[in-house]
């Protein structure tokens, strides 16, 4: 544990993942002082990723998973200050502006600020029925509750990314009638291999949701009970319950205006400090250093916000041997499959399927020549588990050995001789 700092206040903005772990990780790693959070979300803060998945499928009445129970917060004196929002940062006078033109002043300040939905600009779209995104808890309990007050239950999913997908499997599996519309010529374009989206889209249409590609939705006119739904080739689809779902705006603008550096996120160092010595930036919403990787990434993921968090409370307390190099690593839901990713597949030269006996039951391995990169393994922990190993060890492998799936699955079989 490092040396105790003295009784200062750090402040934190956005008490989502990022914000809550380095809160509490702060109090571990010896501050003292006030820990203050603010977030524009009344709730409680909550586990995010569930709710596309198990919380949306859930009976209206399933409480929240917490991120922390609230005593918690009670027992580590950390403060809570939700549904207000920060106006402005001052640098100069070290404080926060708040809605309501009150202060609140800082000794360290941490920017957790996140994302949310980009919403395109789709002639009609601001009064359509029923039209939600899904970012919030608030989000799903609309959905849900349009959902159970719909007769029809036809629901038109707009992009088909990973958050279009889990929300199509789960309104699938309530009963929906659901079509995804994506833009690109494949779901999931922008994130994975050809390989692995048309997994995905074989996997939708085979529980019966309608995969329409290559189609860009250009208006919505709300016909008073639905809406109807025309896109760019003239195809037109009658919805009753819309889901935007085509990414997201990083949410910069308070750290821009304070003139913190930006470029593609916030810009942080190997401490998550950004150019303002007191002012540290996690999660979502920054732009970082991988050394793993030798590049700079932005990533949308609980284990990049976690792990920056923990990173920012040792920073904070005095630890200056502290660097974040994490390997990235995420997840999807979707029907009876779990994906499980680890690493960035970005530049990758060679791609590696081993289907293994059980059905819907694979893995795919990314080499850039010789050098593991990443593994997206479906319904087969073992692969991922072992992928993060080799990763992280850089031990040359077998390609051929992994690819036979009559080899077992064991460490020592997929290395090179």
């Amino acid at each position: 544990m490092t040396a105790r700092s003295n009784k200062k206040t750090c402040v934190i903005i956005g008490a989502s993942h990022a914000g809550i772990n380095c809160a509490f990780a702060l109090r571990k790693y010896g501050w003292e002082g006030d820990i203050i959070l603010f977030d524009g979300d009344p709730e409680f803060p909550y586990h995010r990723p569930p709710l596309s998945k198990a919380y949306l499928t859930s009976d209206p009445n399933t409480p929240q998973s917490l991120l922390f129970p609230k005593e918690n917060y009670t027992d580590d004196q950390i403060t809570l200050k939700l549904g207000i929002r920060v106006s402005s940062i001052n640098r100069e006078e070290q404080n926060l502006t708040l809605e309501d033109g009150s202060t609140q002043a800082y000794d360290k300040l941490v920017i957790a600020t996140g994302a949310r939905p980009f919403i395109p600009p789709i002639k009609g779209i601001e009064t359509a029925k029923n039209c939600f995104a899904m970012r919030t808890a608030l989000d799903a309990v609309n959905i849900r509750k349009a959902f159970n007050q719909s007769t029809k239950k036809r629901v038109v999913v707009i992009g088909g990314g990973y958050i279009g997908l889990e929300t199509a499997a789960s309104l699938k599996k309530l009963g929906a009638q659901v079509t995804v519309i994506e833009r690109e010529n494949r779901v999931l374009a922008r994130v994975t291999t050809p390989e692995m989206s048309a997994f995905f889209t074989k996997l939708h249409q085979n529980n019966g949701v309608e995969i329409l590609t290559s189609k860009t939705v250009v208006a919505v006119e709300n016909k008073g009970d639905y809406n109807l739904v025309t896109c760019d080739d003239y195809t037109t689809l009658e919805a009753d319950i819309l889901v935007i779902g085509v990414g997201i705006i990083v949410n910069t603008e308070l750290a821009q205006e304070a003139g913190i550096t930006i470029e593609n996120g916030i810009q942080v160092d190997a401490t998550t400090r950004t150019n303002d010595p007191n002012i540290y930036a996690i999660g979502d919403c920054t732009f970082h250093y991988n050394p793993h990787y030798k590049t700079h990434v932005r990533l949308e993921s609980v284990q990049n916000a976690v792990d920056q968090a923990k990173t920012a409370a040792q920073a904070i307390c005095g630890d200056i041997s502290i660097i974040y190099d994490s390997i990235p690593w995420f997840w999807s839901d979707q029907f009876d499959v779990k994906l499980q990713m680890v690493g960035l597949n970005t530049g990758f030269t060679d791609i590696i399927i081993r289907q293994e006996a059980t059905e819907n039951s694979f893995s795919a391995w990314y080499f850039k020549d010789d050098t593991l990169l990443a593994v997206d393994a479906v319904n087969y922990a073992k692969a991922y588990m072992l992928g993060t190993r080799f990763i992280k060890s850089g031990q040359a492998l077998d390609k051929a050995k992994i690819a036979d799936a009559s080899i077992p699955f064991k460490p020592n079989n997929f290395l090179k001789n």
